[in-house]
């Protein structure tokens, strides 16, 4: 069988399939020949062997310290824990003073380990291997540890957190009145559907979230609306002070515009007067301000008081 032709492949389209798969958060340390410590926050991490211990990274071809990591005599790879977003975007940037920014020590092969991880491993160099626009670093790890603290997420261009995502879903089970809903968007629109009771308009929401089959959970009423929409992540939980309802929304995304009811509007064209709920009108203008900024979080409270937290996955 011959190659697929390359020119065929959208590179954007490629890397969001390519996003589809969750993976951990890890920044890769080295030092320069005089002893500068350089890093970068990378995904493409994987065990590669038990006997003998290696693992590999990728670290492309137009990265600035490329070179140093390359000649350099290993590596070591931080595994960040879920309360580190913020050391992810660090390396992330271009900055100089990373180092100067956080915690961090020598490991046992001498490369740069940083506080709080959930793990690390200091590798010495087994190989550099050729592989398109990127290379692969292949260590043979000297040394390693890890946390209980539970690591931090990446998907679809986004953060998340298992261990937060998981305490929400817990505290929402137990409820004695769950009310589930999406915020589902389509290219930068959001599905926003008449409410009969108050003559304004409400988001999509049902008894629970599925199944299809069930026509008052949320992918029932979906169904009923000729939605197609994917629900994905856990976007916020909260109490109703009166009443006793757990309301539980995620975002979602929808293949099309089509609805039987209602349509999909566009951030500035909100109305946000009607929409009578104070509470849900509160958190879809987080969810806007969030979603410009491509940094969302999970609201964990009641409809008065509460905190957002890192980003969390269903």
């Amino acid at each position: 069988m011959s190659d697929p032709d390359k020119s065929a492949f959208d590179t954007r389209e490629l890397r969001n399939a390519f996003g589809k798969y969750p993976t951990g958060v890890t920044v890769v340390t080295t030092r320069e020949v005089d002893g500068t410590p350089r890093g970068f926050t990378a995904n493409s991490f994987t065990s590669v062997s038990l006997q003998p211990p290696l693992l590999l990274v990728c670290i492309a071809k137009n990265a600035y310290s490329l070179d140093v990591f390359q000649s350099a005599d290993g590596f070591a790879v931080n595994v960040l824990s879920e309360d580190q977003q913020g050391v992810s975007n660090l390396f992330a940037s271009k900055r100089e003073d990373k180092f100067q920014q956080v915690e961090w020590s020598d490991g046992p092969a001498g490369h740069p380990l940083i506080a709080a991880s959930a793990a690390w491993f200091d590798c010495l160099r087994e190989q550099c291997v050729d592989a398109g626009d990127h290379v692969i670093l292949i260590g043979r790890v000297a040394g390693f540890a890890q946390s209980d603290d539970n690591p931090l997420g990446y998907v679809q261009g986004g953060y998340f957190s298992l261990g937060l995502s998981q305490d929400a879903l817990d505290a929402a089970v137990n409820a004695a009145r769950p009310r589930v809903g999406a915020i589902i968007e389509h290219r930068g629109r959001i599905l926003l559907l008449p409410d009969e009771q108050t003559g304004g308009l409400r988001l999509p929401s049902g008894d629970r979230l599925g199944p299809a089959s069930a026509p008052r959970s949320l992918t029932g009423v979906l169904q009923r609306l000729g939605v197609e929409a994917h629900v994905e992540f856990l976007f916020s939980v909260f109490e109703a002070q009166h009443g006793g309802t757990q309301f539980i929304y995620y975002r979602a995304h929808a293949e099309s515009d089509h609805c039987a009811e209602g349509s999909f509007v566009a951030f500035d064209e909100i109305d946000w007067d009607a929409l009578p709920d104070a509470s849900v009108s509160s958190m879809l203008q987080r969810y806007v301000a969030e979603r410009c900024g491509d940094a969302f979080g999970i609201y964990v409270g009641d409809e008065r008081n509460g905190d957002v937290r890192p980003y969390g996955m269903l």
